[in-house]
């Protein structure tokens, strides 16, 4: 008897936890219906967030095209200016510094040409384009600057 109770206990227990875990067909659709609300909630706020993003690195691409543009600009005025000097002077211009200032020419050319080509591919690859190139951007400064000090002598 005691068996008995315990397995119509035991029955009874599994019926309920059964019973009690299903959902109705209708409450299911409701589920599922509200999770598809929130995922389409969630994809909206991502394209809005991606969207920006977009906006934001344009915005900074633009920027840091015109001011890009206007210290290779100066860079290629100086050049000039400094060629026309070396004219007027009538100093004489040896192969080294002549060469150093075709590559210096070039270089400038090469960046013009580089920041023209650039095209918006994302946060990550435009960070790297950037810090590349205001280092080369750096380096054709220090070295123009290098070269001009040279000359004054």
């Amino acid at each position: 008897m005691k068996n008995f109770f315990l397995i119509l206990g035991s029955a009874l227990f599994l019926a309920i936890t059964l019973f009690s875990g299903c959902q109705t067909r209708s409450s299911k659709i409701k589920n599922a219906e509200d999770k598809v609300q929130e995922a389409k909630t969630d994809l909206a706020e991502a394209k809005t967030d991606l969207y920006m993003i977009r906006l934001d690195t344009i915005s900074n691409y633009d920027q840091f095209k015109i001011e890009a543009e206007k210290i290779i600009i100066a860079q290629e005025k100086n050049i000039a200016d400094f060629k026309a000097w070396l004219v007027s002077e009538k100093k004489d211009i040896d192969a080294e510094h002549n060469e150093r200032l075709v590559v210096m020419e070039n270089k400038n050319r090469e960046l013009k040409t580089k920041l023209l080509d650039f095209k918006e591919e994302g946060q990550d690859k435009w960070i790297v384009f950037r810090d590349e190139f205001n280092s080369d951007m750096n380096e054709l400064g220090k070295s123009f600057k290098d070269f001009t000090v040279e000359n004054v002598k």
